[in-house]
């Protein structure tokens, strides 16, 4: 069933606002509530970082194209969001969850790809979900996860498509190394589904 979702990793406009002056990343970016067993979309919205957590993107209303019915309307996508958000509420206590989802495509159009430009952080919400949909021609992308208020840590690269990661952010921050080609053009293609409880992030959120 997540399989039906794949094609539309290659229906990514590219991101126009890489500060670091890149074209190695394409996305989409959809919010969605999950309160028990529903699954609602929210209109289209900015996504939005304070610089505390963004430093290269904070601070910045960034306008993403939405996700396409072709992901939001398959079954499986509000049953993902529904099961991710059971395992969150099991951690935190059950209430709405505040999902951001966002479609990533990371290439080598540069010769080399940055899937975390801003480098190690934090996102400002409770919960972090990176799902690997899939690495075709390239080294590297090793994750990295590390205490927020300590020195240990661990490394390791996701390899198997649909594998999840998911990340307590008050408790560490991450960060995913550059990908190269092996040879030619490849890519890393993945979901980031974020978990906030009591709203979204904006400029005056609480």
């Amino acid at each position: 069933m997540l399989e039906a979702l794949r094609p539309t990793w290659n229906d990514l406009p590219p991101d126009a606002y890489l500060r670091d002056g890149g074209r190695y990343r394409s996305r989409r970016h959809s919010c969605f509530v999950v309160e028990g067993e529903a699954v609602t979309q929210v209109p289209h919205r900015a996504h939005w970082q304070p610089v505390e957590y963004n430093a290269l993107h904070g601070g910045l209303e960034r306008w993403f194209e939405p996700m396409t019915p072709a992901v939001v309307a398959q079954p499986v996508w509000p049953r993902l969001l529904s099961r991710l958000a059971v395992y969150c509420s099991e951690l935190r206590g059950a209430r709405p969850w505040f999902i951001e989802a966002h479609q990533f495509r990371i290439d080598t159009t540069d010769g080399i790809g940055r899937p975390t430009p801003e480098g190690a952080h934090r996102d400002g919400v409770d919960f972090v979900a990176v799902m690997l949909i899939g690495r075709e021609g390239i080294k590297g992308g090793e994750t990295r996860v590390f205490e927020a208020q300590g020195p240990h840590g661990i490394r390791f690269t996701l390899t198997e498509p649909w594998s999840v990661l998911l990340l307590d952010d008050e408790r560490v921050i991450h960060e995913s190394t550059p990908i190269q080609p092996l040879s030619g053009q490849g890519h890393r293609d993945t979901l980031v589904l974020t978990f906030r409880a009591n709203g979204f992030q904006g400029p005056s959120a609480p």
